[in-house]
């Protein structure tokens, strides 16, 4: 019998999940394409994972899709720009509290020629008023990203409800929208980390900007661990923290492409330094 219990305990240890002393540990993270597209995480996830010593990681999806990860319990946390959509999640129990870490803007881009004559306006209700009324070809990422549901927002905003030839949905991320938008020299709107990220490659032009209503804010969200036991809350809360600290906040403001600054951390909301340049 004692030997039976010896052999029991052997088998039930081998069948156990072993953790060794000092294993690095996993977070989970769905983040935009936004992010990923503008090459923000290439600098961000090294220094991120060497001070916490925990692996990252990344998948990068549309604001909508990255929520419905965090709402199946697939991922540890979230990072996007929705804040409407964010909210819900939470109120709905599927996140723990939204985090605000860092914000650019949103911007209208569109060709040299500008049928639609929008260039130099800060108001995009009005300039996508022109758009629709011109019937001057818009691409629409039509996605459920963050992009795509400001984007809806704005046209209702607008009184107006986009369809026909002039209006295409895409359903890609942003760099291949822009990539699309260009090639049939038609108008889009974009996060601007990944519009400085992608101009080079583009014969698209910055035309709208700088309006009080094109706001980007990101936020990060804990997944909930009373609704999703198995989420990794201890290293996500030690991330959170991370972002919230002065290292990530100069990684933020110090990543630049082209000598312009992509994102603003949260400390710097009092001058956002956006502007509607090159227009």
């Amino acid at each position: 019998m004692q030997r039976f219990f010896a052999n029991l305990v052997c088998l039930l240890l081998l069948a156990a999940p072993v953790t060794f002393a000092g294993e690095q540990q996993v977070v989970r993270m769905a983040t935009t394409t936004s992010t990923e597209n503008s090459g923000l995480f290439k600098v961000i996830q090294p220094a991120l994972e060497q001070a916490l010593d925990i692996k990252v990681h990344i998948i990068a999806v549309g604001t909508g899709k990255a929520l419905e990860l965090g709402r199946r319990g697939d991922v540890d946390v979230v990072l996007v720009h929705a804040k409407p959509a964010e909210e819900a999640f939470v109120a709905a129990g599927y996140g723990v509290a939204r985090h605000e870490i860092m914000y650019n803007d949103f911007i209208i881009v569109g060709p040299q020629d500008d049928p639609a004559g929008v260039r130099g306006m800060q108001d995009a209700d009005s300039a996508f008023a022109k758009i629709a009324a011109t019937g001057a070809l818009f691409v629409s990422r039509g996605d459920d990203s963050g992009t795509h549901k400001k984007e809806l927002a704005t046209w209702q905003q607008a009184g107006i409800e986009p369809a026909g030839d002039w209006y295409r949905q895409v359903g890609q991320g942003m760099g291949k929208t822009l990539q699309i938008a260009g090639e049939m020299q038609a108008y889009a709107l974009v996060d601007r980390g990944t519009w400085l990220a992608y101009r080079a490659n583009t014969p698209l032009k910055l035309l709208v900007a700088g309006g009080t209503g094109l706001k980007n804010s990101y936020g990060i969200i804990a997944v909930s661990p009373e609704r999703f036991p198995d989420v990794n809350y201890p290293a996500v809360e030690r991330l959170i923290h991370w972002f919230q600290s002065g290292v990530a906040h100069d990684l933020i403001a110090g990543y630049r492409v082209g000598g312009e600054q992509l994102f603003y951390p949260v400390s710097n909301a009092g001058s956002s330094g956006l502007s509607n340049d090159t227009l």
